[in-house]
């Protein structure tokens, strides 16, 4: 697997997916995906995407593992208590519905987590909940919003059993209520349009292996997509350590704020 083999494979990753590898940590990334190519006996990067291009099962396990499609229901805890307790009153009290987005959404724990926060808080209002990925099968499984016992681990119990439906199988889905509250869509975070007027953004555990540049460029993008005042949720171990360069203020750790308009 030589560069050349690399620097080829990425452009057809890129064609065809719209992944831009360029953008990502290159060692982390070459050193992730042969571990793939590796692991299936092929003898480079080319030959291991022409194998799964032609088989639809094995491309959306591909690019699952590419996209670190791993989430739960009110991961860290601790910081989705914050957002209850602190971040989404605050909102609640600036304007009566709120604009949010999951971005990187996953499996759709994250914006159906917010979901039923925002069914409690405020059980007569429709507030609009958006939820991107960039992977289509990962969305698919979002949509559907069936889940496994260990993805709902952090939820309390009451949670649970108000706002999913047991299966035969033993899987819990969300219920109606829940789920109609949501909308899904497909979008790239390094290379689409933004939407505005955003009154809270969650990005959360989806940048570990983009490049500084292209962290700052994403952060930079959701600051123009909030509102004034508007706050943007991060991940627990992705803090923005530069985050006044880029024009944001402290609303708490893990939380920055788009400063209102003087």
């Amino acid at each position: 697997m030589d560069e050349k083999d690399w620097e080829t494979f990425k452009k057809k990753l890129n064609d065809k997916t719209g992944i831009d590898l360029q953008l990502y940590k290159e060692p982390q990334m070459k050193r992730r995906i042969s571990n793939l190519v590796n692991r299936a006996e092929y003898k480079s990067f080319t030959s291991y995407f022409d194998h799964v291009c032609k088989n639809k099962d094995d491309f959306a396990e591909f690019i699952e593992y590419l996209t670190i499609n791993v989430s739960e229901f009110f991961r860290t805890p601790d910081k989705f208590a914050k957002l209850e307790t602190d971040v989404i009153p605050y909102l609640l009290k600036r304007s009566p519905k709120l604009n949010i987005w999951s971005a990187g959404c996953s499996i759709g724990a994250e914006p159906y987590s917010l979901s039923i926060i925002m069914k409690e808080m405020t059980p007569n209002v429709r507030h609009r909940i958006l939820a991107s990925d960039l992977d289509i099968d990962i969305l698919a499984k979002a949509k559907k919003g069936v889940y496994t016992d260990n993805e709902l681990k952090a939820m309390k119990p009451d949670r649970k059993k108000k706002y999913f439906n047991v299966s035969p199988d033993g899987k819990f889905a969300v219920k109606p209520e829940i789920k109609s509250a949501v909308e899904f869509k497909r979008h790239n975070l390094l290379k689409d349009k933004f939407e505005t007027g955003f009154d809270l953004i969650l990005c959360r555990n989806v940048v570990i292996y983009f490049t500084e540049e292209a962290k700052d460029q994403l952060y930079a993008n959701f600051f123009k997509a909030l509102k004034p005042g508007g706050i943007l949720f991060v991940g627990a171990t992705e803090a923005i350590l530069n985050f006044r360069k880029l024009g944001y203020t402290s609303f708490q750790p893990f939380f920055y704020q788009r400063p209102e308009d003087k």
